[in-house]
């Protein structure tokens, strides 16, 4: 049986920014836009989550629902500094780790360079030399598998760590609100409720073929996890599927022009970083943010592998020209490329306008 340790950073950006400035502490910190200006929140302190704000809402949203609130900017360069140090700390104990982000990993200490056999032992060592190193806390699930270990640390934040052995998945599991299960989204868990399915008993009663039908392959994901059967193993290495750039304006913009000249420089921004990877694609994928904040992505199959800016840029004026609906205003124009391999058959195409 596998011993899978999966550790949380508590609220990361917002924590660094209360250890840099102490003057912080107990206040609703927002690190993310100002709230007069474009920006969106990264994160925020738990004072600040209890007026329901949360990651991605816009800095004047988290503005109306908390005015005392003290909003701070990024810092990027600082926040990836101290994820080194905490990756460092979890290399100490194995090889087998999978970061998810800068704040959050995996661990597979079944077989662990320390020798200790207890997995709970190495998550509390873990999180106490992740406290005396950076001074930030963190929290930690430990199981048999990927899913109940992610579901043991957000049971007990800030600061927790659960332990879910095999005989005690199901009695956790049966009383988990579905919104909880890691791996159901909103509108998935909306729907659920729709159906009843409120928690993990009601998802247990549901057969594997019912499962199919409503939900299609991910049906059969939430069928075994509920019964606490998870098989994937600890990624050390990733392949990217897909790589990107955006650009978010400070005013919205209705002007096909406007919207043309910004995604050439998108185009170059991507083919340069492409070449610096070297890599290609075979799909152009365009993402529009419209002032509303509904967003639309569409995308093409391309008649071979592409990486020059001339070329991603004929394929994502198509894709505008086709889906930009020009009596909205635009918030975020994007622009990326899939189904990736090497760039060494980059060619550049002719596109038929």
């Amino acid at each position: 049986m596998k011993k899978i340790i999966h550790i949380d950073m508590d609220a990361y950006f917002a924590a660094i920014e209360i250890r840099e400035d102490p003057s912080l502490k107990g206040k609703c910190v927002i690190v993310g836009g100002p709230p007069n200006s474009r920006g969106v929140v990264s994160t925020c302190s738990y004072e600040a989550r209890k007026y329901g704000i949360h990651s991605g809402m816009s800095s004047y949203q988290a503005w109306n629902l908390c005015p005392q609130a003290v909003f701070v900017h990024s810092h990027f360069k600082l926040y990836k500094e101290i994820s080194q140090q905490v990756r460092e700390i979890f290399y100490q104990w194995t090889d087998l780790v999978e970061p998810m982000s800068l704040d959050e990993a995996y661990l597979d200490v079944t077989q662990n360079k320390q020798g200790e056999l207890s997995a709970e032992a190495i998550a509390r060592a873990i999180k106490q030399e992740i406290f005396d190193t950076t001074k930030l806390t963190c929290s930690a699930g430990v199981s048999y598998n990927k899913f109940l270990a992610k579901i043991g640390s957000e049971l007990n934040k800030p600061d927790g760590l659960t332990l879910i052995p095999p005989e005690k998945a199901a009695e956790i599991l049966f009383k988990l609100p579905i919104a909880k299960f890691h791996g159901i989204g909103k509108v998935t868990a909306a729907r659920m409720l729709k159906l009843g399915i409120k928690n993990g008993e009601d998802l247990y009663r549901y057969e594997l073929r019912d499962m199919l039908k409503l939900f299609g392959k991910a049906g059969f994901f939430y069928y075994h996890v509920v019964r606490g059967i998870d098989n994937r193993e600890i990624i050390t290495e990733f392949e990217p599927k897909s790589i990107s750039c955006e650009s978010t304006f400070d005013t919205d913009i209705d002007s096909m022009d406007e919207l043309f000249a910004v995604l050439r420089k998108l185009s170059e921004r991507l083919a340069s970083r492409m070449a610096q990877k070297s890599i290609s694609g075979q799909n152009v994928v365009l993402k529009l943010k419209y002032d509303n904040f509904e967003y639309i992505t569409r995308s093409c199959s391309t008649r071979g592998s592409v990486c020059d800016p001339e070329t991603l840029y004929k394929y994502g004026e198509q894709l505008l020209v086709a889906n930009w609906e020009s009596s909205r205003k635009v918030r975020l124009l994007g622009l990326g490329v899939g189904k990736l391999d090497n760039a060494g058959d980059c060619e550049q195409l002719s596109i038929p306008l």
